[in-house]
């Protein structure tokens, strides 16, 4: 019996190893990932040129709907960014209608108190007299880019057209950083996943070697104290790990 509760430990120990090895290995992988903050310069960039690009157009903003509601994922100035906070709280608004519709949408002023009385009323302050919003063809996701003009009539059909290119692009940072932040999540998971399943392994080692039982009554004794105590098995496991690492007693009956 000895040399099996040897060898058992044993088993768990190298297998918490290695899956060590794995989680630091997705460290490495998490490294190789764009960073996040790139994917935003990318944005805010694109939104500075298309300011420079169309002489209307005196900020420029990118809204996303996400889970929680709609955000500006980027945008020229703080004043934009107000601007449409200010429509995802009313409610209403040249964005949201875009992303709402998945249509274009372009406007003057007058047209604003018809549409978005609410959201017109409010923002008269900010000056703005024209408005386009141009939907990104982004897949599982509404998105539109937004420019705000503070001259009358300041966008025509042909900015319409000519914004493609911008749009397209924008679509694409947008689809890579709705990739790369799937991919974080997913590591992250397994990662956690690794950590509780190699501390789970040395709990049931220890069991093992404490009370002299297999492998499967040592994980069914980790089990029912876990549910007697209303707490994850991975709690557990780490409270047996550090009691023996502490060289404490084991207590409640382990």
């Amino acid at each position: 019996m000895p040399d099996e509760i040897h060898l058992h430990t044993l088993t768990s120990a190298v297998e918490a190893v290695h899956a060590d090895a794995v989680a630091v290995s997705l460290d490495s992988v998490l490294e190789l990932l764009e960073p996040e903050d790139e994917t935003d310069v990318a944005l805010h960039t694109l939104c500075r040129r298309v300011v420079q690009t169309f002489p209307g157009a005196a900020m420029a903003g990118i809204t996303v709907v996400r889970a929680t509601g709609p955000v500006t994922v980027a945008a020229t100035s703080d004043e934009l960014a107000a601007l449409e906070e200010l429509q995802y709280r009313l409610g209403e608004g040249p964005a949201l209608d875009a992303v709402r519709s998945g249509e274009t949408v372009r406007a003057d002023r007058a047209a604003a108190h018809e549409r978005w009385p609410a959201y017109a009323a409010s923002s008269e302050p900010a000056g703005v007299h024209s408005y386009l919003s141009v939907p990104l063809p982004v897949a599982e996701q509404s998105a539109a880019l937004n420019l705000y003009g503070l001259l009358p009539h300041a966008f025509h059909r042909m900015d319409e057209s000519a914004l493609e290119l911008y749009v397209e692009a924008a679509a694409v940072a947008l689809r890579n950083a709705r990739r790369y932040s799937e991919a974080r999540n997913l590591i992250e998971q397994l990662r956690i996943a690794l950590r509780s399943r190699a501390v789970i392994d040395q709990a049931k080692g220890i069991v093992m070697a404490l009370r002299g039982l297999d492998a499967e009554t040592a994980f069914d004794v980790l089990v029912t104290r876990s549910q007697r105590e209303n707490v994850k098995l991975r709690v557990v496991a780490e409270r047996v790990v550090a009691a023996v690492s502490a060289r404490t007693t084991v207590h409640n009956g382990l």
